[in-house]
């Protein structure tokens, strides 16, 4: 069974690449550059973006993961995520791939955030969050129809060892501490504010994968 996961250079796509040898030896990593995590992985370049590169990419494929992470900036999202959302959607249907798609929770009310299961309120009030909504509905349709066989994972902000720059709890607590420094903390600090540690993220989402139950 192959198990391709587009996106792969990102913080989850190389925790996910080294949870799914629990589960397989064949393995496609899918970015523009893409780099080996395991000395059995297949590379594939492809810019999710173009259709054909797409189609290519998942190709083969048993189960699809996407865990893109795209520049966080409004207009690219806007402008990319559906467009990326559709390829993968359709190259997934063509090639009857099951897909996994890995979100955040930009979408959820923020006036009710605990105990998140899939049936939470949905009420974006950002932009972003909005997109995100967007191109859940996207992957929830294409299945309803019976398109393809999906499912959405999500996560709050993430931690750990294959993250850095673009994790809020190193650049504002671990790095200014790790350097002498203080810490500093957006928001109320009587406020909780979960993360998610990204081998765990890695490890529950081929859970997920391979799991038909899910």
């Amino acid at each position: 069974m192959l198990q391709t996961v587009l996106g792969a250079g990102g913080a989850i796509g190389v925790e996910l690449a080294k949870a799914l040898r629990d589960y397989d030896t064949k393995i496609r990593l899918v970015s523009r550059n893409p780099v080996k995590v395991n000395p059995s992985d297949e590379l594939f370049k492809a810019d999710l973006l173009d259709e054909k590169q797409t189609l290519d990419a998942v190709k083969g494929s048993d189960v699809v993961y996407l865990t893109v992470g795209l520049p966080y900036k409004t207009s690219v999202w806007s402008a990319s995520w559906p467009k990326l959302v559709k390829n993968v959607i359709k190259a997934c249907e063509t090639h009857q791939a099951k897909l996994v798609f890995f979100d955040n929770v930009y979408m959820y009310d923020p006036t009710d955030l605990s105990d998140m299961t899939e049936n939470h309120k949905v009420g974006p009030t950002s932009r972003k969050g909005k997109v995100r909504q967007m191109v859940s509905d996207m992957i929830t349709q294409a299945s309803k129809e019976g398109r393809i066989k999906a499912l959405i994972a999500r996560s709050a902000d993430f931690y750990g060892p294959s993250i850095k720059q673009t994790s809020m709890l190193n650049e504002t607590t671990v790095k200014p501490l790790s350097e002498g420094k203080t810490a500093n903390w957006m928001g109320p600090l009587d406020k909780k504010h979960s993360f998610t540690y990204t081998p765990d993220a890695g490890k529950a989402t081929a859970i997920l994968g391979n799991d038909d139950t899910a």
